[in-house]
């Protein structure tokens, strides 16, 4: 068995992208938390405040034996709209990106492939940048959240099940059997 691998995306509010990433297999553990910026230690409120230039992004550790990481990226653009500049559906600012956050070069160039593979794919664009920074864990509070608080908050409710379907309709594959 190999030894666990992470990546680091940002596709609009965690909330969302940690959902979605939560039911992949091969999927070990999904945090979320905060990258891309200038600030270090950034607080949920600083963030939201668009001033930190951090993403709302979600470290995926995932098993290399189970699911590649071309796989976990297109799980990623898959699930949230990565023509949307600077925001998804209501969420707007820099925050709310679309960003991939490599950790190596070998990442950097399947984030490169990844991004060409979806754009030739589908009709439009992604603005998806590829990023570097320091990971910050968010706040105890956003771990989880959909399981949790989640499931109670209307905004998320209204949110979160298109992108949980979305994986269901075009990643049906990559599925844990639980989900």
């Amino acid at each position: 068995m190999a030894e666990s691998e992470q990546a680091i995306v940002a596709g609009g509010c965690f909330w969302c992208t940690e959902a979605v990433f939560r039911d992949v297999i091969g999927v070990t553990a999904v945090e979320s938390g905060y990258i891309g910026g200038d600030k270090p230690d950034p607080t949920y409120k600083e963030v939201c405040s668009g001033t930190t230039g951090h993403a709302e992004g979600v470290k995926v550790t995932y098993d290399p034996d189970t699911i590649s990481l071309a796989q976990i990226y297109d799980v990623f653009l898959g699930t949230h709209d990565p023509t949307q500049l600077n925001r998804q559906g209501n969420d707007v600012g820099t925050q709310y990106r679309s960003a991939i956050f490599p950790l190596d070069d070998a990442q950097k160039a399947e984030a490169e492939a990844a991004i060409e593979r979806w754009n030739a794919e589908n009709d439009g664009t992604a603005v998806t940048t590829i990023e570097g920074g320091e990971w910050y864990p968010a706040e105890d509070y956003h771990q989880e959240y959909w399981e949790g608080e989640g499931q109670r908050n209307p905004y998320c409710q209204a949110v979160i099940p298109p992108k949980l379907m979305k994986l269901r309709k075009s990643f049906q594959k990559y599925l844990k059997e639980d989900a």
